[in-house]
C-alpha cells in the first residue's frame, strides 16, 4: 500500500471493516490533534477489504454498528480499530515511545546499591539486551514498568519514593512553589511568619538529585532539601 493513504480497520462479529485514511491526518485525528473526520478520510466508503475495494452492505453495518452513517462508523473504526501506521509513522513513533520510557525509568527508579538513578544512556544500553517490543500506542508508564521486571536481572533496580524535607526562603517562596510541585506531591506544607515556605514533598527517589539542582538554580543556592524518609 502506498505512502499517500493508509486503512483503518477494525473485525466485529467476525466481519471486516476498513476506512482509507491519509496517514499523518488518521495519526493526528487518533492522538487528539484532529478534530474532524472528514479531514481524515480518503473516502467515506466502509470496506471489508480496501485492497479489493469490496464494500460492506447496509444489512452487516447495521447489525454490527447499529447505523449505516458511514462517518459515524468510521469514526468509531479510527477511534477503536487498529491504524495502518506507514514504515516511517511506525518508526518515529517507536522512537519516541522509547525515549519516552527511558526517562521514566531513569526518574522513578535508582540504584539499589547506590539509590541514585541510573543514567539514560545505561539504561538504553541494557534495554537492547532484552529487545522488549515497544508498542507506540501502549502507555508510557504500563511499559516502562514490565521492562524494569526484565531489566532487574542486568540492570539492579528499584522503585522507590522519597519524603523530601523543603526550605525557601521568602526572596524565592512564590516564584519557586511551582517547580517545587512539580517534582512530586507536596504532603504537608506551611507558609511561615517571616514570608518562607517549609513543605515535605514526596517524589520518585530518582528524581532527588535533578530536584536539588532545579531548586539551587531557582533560589541561587539559597533553599535547603533533605531526605527525610
Amino acid at each position: 500500500m502506498g505512502e499517500k493513504y493508509t486503512t483503518a480497520r477494525i473485525t466485529k462479529d467476525n466481519e471486516h471493516f476498513e476506512v482509507l485514511v491519509k496517514p499523518q491526518k488518521a495519526l493526528d485525528y487518533r492522538l487528539g490533534k484532529v478534530a474532524s473526520i472528514t479531514e481524515v478520510l480518503v473516502s467515506e466508503t466502509i470496506f471489508s477489504d480496501a485492497n479489493k475495494g469490496t464494500k460492506v452492505s447496509e444489512e452487516v453495518l447495521r447489525k454490527a454498528f447499529g447505523t449505516t452513517e458511514q462517518l459515524k462508523i468510521a469514526e468509531i473504526i479510527l477511534k477503536t480499530g487498529t491504524l495502518q501506521l506507514t514504515t516511517e509513522q511506525r518508526r518515529k513513533m517507536i522512537e519516541d515511545k522509547r525515549k519516552q520510557i527511558i526517562d521514566f525509568i531513569s526518574r522513578q527508579s535508582v540504584d539499589p546499591k547506590t539509590n541514585l538513578p541510573h543514567p539514560p544512556m545505561r539504561i538504553e544500553n541494557a534495554m537492547e539486551q532484552i529487545r522488549y517490543p515497544i508498542d507506540p500506542f501502549k502507555s508510557t508508564e504500563e511499559q516502562a514498568k514490565e521492562i524494569i521486571k526484565q531489566l532487574r536481572p542486568i540492570l539492579p533496580l528499584k522503585m522507590e519514593q522519597a519524603a523530601v524535607g523543603v526550605t525557601i526562603p521568602a526572596a524565592y517562596a512564590a516564584r519557586a512553589y511551582g517547580t517545587v510541585k512539580g517534582f512530586g506531591t507536596i504532603k504537608r506544607e506551611e507558609w511561615r511568619s517571616d514570608g518562607s515556605w517549609y513543605g515535605i514533598l514526596e517524589m520518585p527517589a530518582g528524581l532527588y538529585a535533578p530536584f536539588l539542582e532545579k531548586l539551587g538554580d531557582i533560589t541561587k543556592g539559597n533553599g535547603e532539601a533533605k531526605i527525610i524518609a
